[in-house]
């Protein structure tokens, strides 16, 4: 009996637990992503959902799990003969965070493939999950190209590998799940869009619900085998639910009226593109046969929008995912005639007037759920969520006093974000994947070659044929085919892009105070911080004012947390500037022994003058020459305005040995919008 916490011993969660189900009914649904906070359980009933789901019969010996009733007839370990097969649990395979690609989708052994002609093929990740569960957890800190691989697995079916000319095709169809906290970063909105379901989850506020979780857990983890023998008969009548709704599938009718409620719903929330419409069409017929059902409602249109649509609602990284639910039930009202058009339906619309309750009958619908919070709210308990309580439109005012005393101003509102020149570190980096600054990677253009150094992953054949062919006499080489030694494998080496620790040092004090000229500098940070999003960039938040300065945001990879900072920053007081470089130096200093790869580009946004305190500009300068000291890249973004300028920030670029920008120069499409890389030290790389 599987040791595994019972998927029916979940406490609450509703909504996690219906499209978790409605996935295991119909996989061409498309997965789910489940974001929320950590110690949620998230991944718990991922993996209690491993033991719902039914036995699957495989072809024996095949690595690929083909179905012996209608074996793929590509498979690489075929072609398989009819038969009965055997049955065997289905798998849930987790794809760790720091997977290579070769793990991921397989690997070629190539030494064969040149010298043999064999196709050698070693199964991944993607080949064990066939007709399973694909879990990553974390994956918003998944590398991207991987992340594009396992989507594209997924709405395909099928995995490639390709190498050198050489490829091997083979079923991948699975149910994937990835889970993510979002204080730790976004996935693109595109990769979003690849998810069939999203479903946020938020620890319950309520003191009876946590008392039971922890009673569960508790109980769980005192005797494994016990507690899941509690649950048995709630995990085999769910498991019959499973079944026999995916033989009810195929009978499910999707009317016009339905059809028309999916359509009218997708072009009132203004989503991009089709998929929407296809996911809520298969997400709606899978509820209606989870429900013992043939027929498809309009309440199960409604809980598919809940389940669907949110995640496709973002334009940017700083909006809230959520949908409006009163536009909702107003969509669905006035599309809910089976067989007239939208015109007659518009003509008619005193018919609401004649009903005192239309609409939908309630968030429950079938199984629970769709208690997705709608667009700039969040629900009770859902207080964790930054997206809920962090939001940039919402400035905070309240709290403890501001060491800048009486002279403080409230936060204002930041102008329209832009798009950004690109600022890069100079050199070649060795850091994590990104979009920003030049670095050896493993997807990029090559640049050369060299022995390989562990497993071989980016053959360079050119190379390996050039040391192979001086040998060939003396390996007796006979053939038509070129005798290959593993001392011959070259690997291919590759230029590609970082991403880097984007530390911005904001000047809040009473110099940069004036209310349209603090709503500019806060447009250029949200900006840039756009930018870092796009750039698969760390950043972190400091600011001074007043008397010192303060670490707003620690370096994180949620750009959304910094844009919440910035949006509740006040301003006023003192100009101490040489404490926020020194507090940046602390910063960076602490990064570089937690992430050596990782290069940072340091931010600094102001004026450029320096008051407060004995010798600020004295002090400021001694600042500045430590990050020059330490080969920190650096920019400033020179927020001076006016007619007369003292030229106090581009003094600073000097001395940090960065340059300056203005904030007109900042803009991509300005007159000065050229690519600039950013002079950190580099003079050292001239």
């Amino acid at each position: 009996m599987s040791t595994r916490y019972p998927f029916t011993a979940v406490v609450g969660m509703d909504d996690l637990r219906l499209a978790l189900l409605l996935n295991a009914v119909s996989p061409a649904v498309g997965g789910v992503l489940v974001r929320g906070e950590k110690g949620t359980a998230k991944s718990t009933a991922v993996r209690a959902l491993a033991d719902l789901l039914p036995e699957v019969a495989v072809v024996a010996g095949c690595r690929f799990s083909c179905d012996p009733a209608g074996p793929d007839d590509r498979c690489p370990d075929g072609p398989h003969e009819a038969g009965p097969g055997v049955a065997r649990a289905a798998r849930m395979v987790e794809l760790p965070v720091g997977a290579s690609e070769d793990r991921l989708v397989g690997a070629l052994d190539i030494e064969r493939a040149l010298g043999e002609g064999v196709k050698a093929f070693e199964p991944g990740l993607l080949a064990d999950a066939h007709r399973g569960i694909l879990y990553v957890d974390e994956v918003n800190l998944l590398h991207d190209h991987l992340i594009d691989l396992l989507l594209d697995a997924a709405a395909m079916g099928s995995s490639y590998v390709e190498r050198e000319g050489v490829s091997v095709r083979h079923a991948a169809r699975f149910l994937l799940v990835g889970t993510m906290n979002p204080e730790e970063g976004e996935l693109r909105p595109q990769l979003l869009d690849r998810f069939g379901l999203t479903v946020e989850v938020a620890a319950s506020r309520e003191p009876e619900q946590r008392v039971e979780v922890v009673r569960r857990r508790l109980a769980h983890d005192d005797d494994p085998v016990a507690f899941a023998s509690r649950w048995a008969a709630e995990e085999g009548a769910l498991r019959a639910r499973i079944v026999a709704a995916r033989e009810l599938l195929s009978s499910v009718v999707l009317g016009d009226a339905a059809l028309l409620q999916i359509a009218a719903t997708c072009a009132a929330f203004e989503v991009d593109g089709m998929r929407a419409d296809i996911v809520m069409a298969r997400t709606a017929t899978a509820l209606a046969a989870w429900d013992g059902r043939t027929d498809v409602t309009s309440e199960d249109v409604r809980q598919a929008a809940l389940l669907a649509l949110p995640h496709r609602r973002r334009r940017n990284p700083f909006d809230a995912p959520g949908l409006d639910q009163d536009k909702l039930d107003e969509t669905l009202d006035r599309f809910k005639n089976d067989n007239a058009p939208p015109e007659s339906t518009e003509s008619t619309g005193n018919e609401d007037d004649d009903d005192p309750d239309p609409g939908p009958q309630g968030p429950g619908g079938p199984g629970g759920g769709g208690g997705i919070p709608p667009q700039g709210g969040a629900p009770d308990g859902a207080a964790g969520s930054p997206q809920a309580s962090q939001a940039p439109e919402v400035p905070e005012t309240s709290g403890a006093p501001s060491p800048a005393g009486p002279g403080e101003r409230a936060a204002v509102q930041a102008a329209e974000p832009f798009r950004t020149k690109m600022l890069s570190v100079p050199g070649l980096g060795e850091g994590a994947a990104g979009r920003r600054s030049r670095a050896r990677t493993e997807h990029g253009r090559t640049t050369g070659s060299r022995r390989p150094q562990g497993a071989l992953t980016k053959l360079h054949l050119a190379a390996t044929v050039q040391a192979a062919a001086p040998h060939q006499r003396a390996r007796g080489r006979s053939g038509r085919g070129l005798v290959v030694r593993r001392d011959d494998l070259r690997q291919a080496t590759r230029e590609g892009r970082e991403g880097n620790l984007v530390l911005f040092v904001v000047d809040a004090s009473g110099s940069m105070a004036a209310r349209q000229r603090m709503s500019a500098v806060k447009g250029a940070v949200l900006s840039l911080l756009l930018d870092a999003y796009q750039r698969r960039d760390k950043v972190g938040l400091i600011t001074f004012r007043g008397k010192d300065a303060e670490l707003a945001l620690p370096p994180t990879s949620s750009v959304d947390a910094a844009a919440a900072r910035l949006a509740t920053l006040p301003t006023g007081g003192r100009t101490p500037l040489a404490a926020g470089l020194l507090k940046a130096h602390d910063v960076l200093r602490v990064e570089r022994l937690r992430d050596p790869s990782r290069r940072p580009l340091l931010v600094v946004v102001t004026d450029g003058r320096a008051t407060g305190g004995p010798e600020p500009v004295a002090l400021g300068t001694r600042a500045a020459r430590l990050h020059a000291a330490e080969g920190t890249a650096s920019v400033v973004v020179d927020c001076e305005s006016g007619m007369v300028r003292l030229g106090l920030a581009g003094e600073l670029a000097r001395e940090l040995g960065g340059s300056a920008v203005t904030l007109d120069e900042l803009r991509a499409d300005s007159i000065a919008g050229l690519v600039k890389d950013v002079q950190g030290t580099s003079r050292r790389a001239a």
